[in-house]
């Protein structure tokens, strides 16, 4: 039977009677363990091995559970030194050091503490180990929490000093080649340490930090998961699990694959992934091993393979990767090179060369004894083809992402290789290799082209002129779209999903959006748009910009479905609606209102100064404001977004028509002058008297029959109030906020709504600096300076 809570009394006792040392025991394991007070975890000498055991904190397994699987763990004292299943315990010295002796004798683990008083070791409802100091305020000396190995619990923080060591294969504990923690520049990454070379691959390392929505400047690097399935780190990357908002045993593990992953637990304590990182197992460096490809199936799930004229080195683990069986030489007749078509090997490049031809590409890697082949790619922004020649044939991928690379693997010309659908070939140095087929055989298909072309040329030519192009754009959308790890629905799904498109929750003049229930059980919003010809556009554009963010405030994107003329976008679910249904039904107080108004200003400054390209919403208003179960808001709808060039220092983008909506729209727009972020600004300050007041500036536009079409009597009669009396702030609050509110913080939100409308765009603040001023609960006159 396992000690309730804590060891204290367990220790206290041991102490008073040797003076010496309190002790657990590998050989009472099943008897010396430490239960949290709630159950939920239990720390004590598990079995790893034959004869070999770890001390170890797991999920406890309830009495009528049937399973006889090895518990769930989440933290090992001693992972890559197991202790002997005799004489090995966990001692509690006087002197406050928590001991781990193999076999009575070796010291395998401590926790390098000392006290010079009593001390306790208990185990926390939340799964935290604690050695804590019985007197005086009750001083922490050590905690599991801050030594994780492979695994975060809810609550436990992954900061600057942490960092997360996947297991080495299914079973076995010791530590492995993956990682998870925050790099030199911020940014929480995912990293392939292996015993040769090491790599990031998450964020996808073809993309840059803007790209991959991930913000560097900023020192803290913490991460945490919290019980309801939110995940954030201090990059400002976040997600929420496919069961968000239902509190759950969960768990945070960087598994063997090097794969991070959210687990939780139903109700017949059954594990389920709620989340992962990485979509494409293929897309994880190492995880094949050298000179290998791998190939990913969504319904298969992943296979290694070693190139032609490779073997595998251990069959029961592919990270060792291949080995030739053939004899390298420096002599450059002996080889000639095979073409492996949509293959790629991610870095390691012994050479490259700009604009350089085939011929020249193949002589560089033959006059290298060590090149194994090259990458050869042609760049259509230069124009021009160039050569990387690889002296290691690392993180090989054959798959949809990479289609239309072409690597080319040196191999001699004395031996015959199998592709890897089985087909002989020979090889051929000055150029790609040949198909090796009979004289009859060639006959029949030359003759079998000629017919076709004859009888199917002209038809052809011009479809393939016209689609050509457009395949060519709709693969490289698939491929960013791969990248980045969106789904990609059936049209069917989605019809079975949102019940026949029965349950409508929102319209707008291009789309109207459907509630949808998946199997899975994870409710979504579908939004389907209108008119096939004109949606495809607003789809690609949608698709395309919603794709690259990754901010807690804008709403996250879960897939899309293109099939036929249907084109249907599959967003998160905002349980709370928009902050239009909410302000009209008085459910906000003070602070939510306050909240929302900041969370708001934090997703535009990101649009508009954070991400890779300046991104204008254009139509800010209240429905454009969705809230979650939490009333934290999500920006929605960029149907209308409009991208900047970096570059362009006038900021001033070709807008062939008036965009957003009236009451809400900034005055260039009526005027015809230039359009920057501050139009946002703009139609942000409108929100934000709108959620003071409780008054909607479209109705007041209706009612003043269009004068002063660009503000309204809104704004007129806030200022007035404001010129009027001191007390303004209370004389233009909504009633339904009532009178208990904090004052300094409604006037510091009334004075920045007023200066995000300002007339002259100059003389309002960026987002940025609204974001600031609501943070500090400052009001900076000159903020818009």
């Amino acid at each position: 039977m396992g000690i309730r809570d804590s060891v204290t009394v367990f220790l206290v006792i041991w102490r008073l009677m040797s003076q010496d040392y309190s002790s657990l025991s590998v050989e009472k394991a099943e008897q010396d363990v430490i239960i949290s007070k709630n159950g939920k975890f239990s720390a004590g000498f598990l079995k790893v091995g034959d004869n070999a055991f770890s001390f170890a904190i797991w999920f406890t397994t309830k009495p009528d559970s049937q399973t006889t699987a090895t518990p769930t763990t989440v933290w090992m004292a001693n992972r890559d030194q197991p202790v002997n299943g005799k004489r090995s315990t966990l001692s509690l010295s006087h002197t406050g050091n928590l001991v781990l002796l193999d076999a009575g004798q070796f010291q395998t683990w401590s926790s390098e503490t000392e006290s010079s008083g009593p001390t306790e070791l208990h185990l926390g409802n939340d799964g935290n180990l604690i050695l804590q100091e019985l007197k005086g305020n009750g001083n922490i000396l050590w905690q599991s929490f801050h030594f994780p190995t492979d695994t975060l619990l809810p609550g436990q923080h992954l900061t600057r000093s942490i960092k997360l060591v996947s297991s080495r294969a299914e079973g076995n504990h010791s530590s492995g080649f993956y990682k998870l923690s925050f790099d030199d520049s911020n940014v929480l990454t995912l990293l392939y340490d292996g015993p040769d070379v090491s790599s990031i691959y998450w964020p996808p390392p073809e993309l840059l930090v803007w790209q991959a929505a991930r913000f560097t400047y900023n020192s803290s690097r913490t991460a945490v998961l919290n019980s309801l399935g939110y995940f954030s780190s201090s990059d400002d990357y976040s997600v929420t699990t496919s069961d968000y908002g239902i509190a759950l045993p969960r768990r945070l593990t960087i598994d063997h694959d090097g794969n991070l992953r959210v687990y939780s637990q139903d109700l017949s304590q059954k594990w389920y992934v709620s989340w992962q990182a990485i979509s494409d197992g293929c897309s994880i460096h190492g995880i094949c091993g050298a000179n290998s490809v791998c190939s990913f199936d969504p319904k298969k799930g992943r296979k290694c393979s070693c190139v032609p004229g490779y073997k595998v080195k251990i069959q029961s683990d592919w990270s060792y990767g291949c080995e030739p069986m053939f004899a390298a030489t420096c002599k450059q007749s002996d080889f000639t090179f095979l073409e492996l078509n949509n293959v790629k090997f991610y870095g390691y490049d012994y050479n490259y060369t700009a604009n350089c031809t085939y011929s020249a590409c193949t002589s560089l890697c033959l006059s290298d004894c060590q090149c194994k082949g090259f990458m050869y790619l042609y760049n259509k922004d230069s124009g021009y083809f160039s050569c990387f020649t690889k002296i290691q044939l690392l993180n090989g991928e054959h798959s949809s992402r990479v289609s239309g690379y072409t690597a080319y693997l040196k191999v001699p010309k004395s031996k015959s290789f199998q592709t890897s659908h089985g087909e002989s070939v020979v090889r051929n140095s000055g150029g790609p290799v040949k198909k090796h087929v009979s004289h009859f055989m060639s006959f029949l298909l030359w003759f079998a082209a000629a017919v076709g072309v004859l009888e199917m040329g002209c038809i052809f030519v011009v479809w393939f002129l016209i689609k050509s192009q457009h395949n060519s754009r709709i693969h490289q959308h698939d491929h960013q779209l791969a990248t980045i790890g969106f789904r990609k629905f059936s049209y069917s799904e989605l019809k079975k999903a949102t019940k026949g498109f029965s349950q409508e929750i929102g319209r707008g003049a291009g789309a109207i959006v459907y509630k949808a229930l998946f199997s899975d059980q994870r409710i979504a919003a579908v939004k389907r748009l209108k008119d096939a010809k004109q949606g495809e556009g607003e789809f690609l554009a949608e698709v395309s910009i919603i794709g690259r963010l990754n901010h807690m405030n804008l709403i996250k994107m879960w897939g899309y479905c293109a099939e036929g003329k249907h084109r249907l976008l599959v967003y998160e679910y905002m349980e709370n609606g928009s902050l239009a249904d909410n302000l009209s039904s008085n459910t906000l107080d003070w602070s939510k209102r306050y909240n929302i108004a900041l969370g708001t200003a934090r997703g535009l400054a990101y649009l508009h100064e954070e991400c890779l390209e300046w991104i204008l919403h254009c139509d800010i208003k209240p429905q454009n404001i969705l809230l979650d179960s939490d009333y934290q808001p999500k920006v929605a709808d960029f149907g209308l977004s409009k991208l900047l060039n970096r570059d362009d220092h006038n900021n001033n983008p070709n807008f062939s028509m008036i965009r957003g909506t009236r009451g809400y729209m900034a005055p260039e727009w009526v005027f015809n002058l230039a359009i920057t972020s501050k139009v946002d600004v703009y139609s942000y300050g409108i929100v934000l008297l709108e959620m003071i007041t409780g008054k909607n500036p479209a109705a007041d536009i209706q009612a003043n029959n269009g004068e002063e079409a660009y503000n309204g009597r809104l704004v007129t009669w806030v200022r007035d109030k404001k010129k009027e009396c001191a007390s303004w702030v209370e004389q233009i609050m909504d009633s339904a906020i009532g009178s208990n509110y904090d004052e300094k913080k409604m006037e510091i939100l009334a004075r920045v709504a007023l200066d995000c409308i300002e007339e002259d765009k100059e003389g309002r603040p960026s987002m940025k600096q609204v974001v600031e001023m609501l943070q500090s609960h400052a009001w900076d006159p000159n903020g818009g300076a």
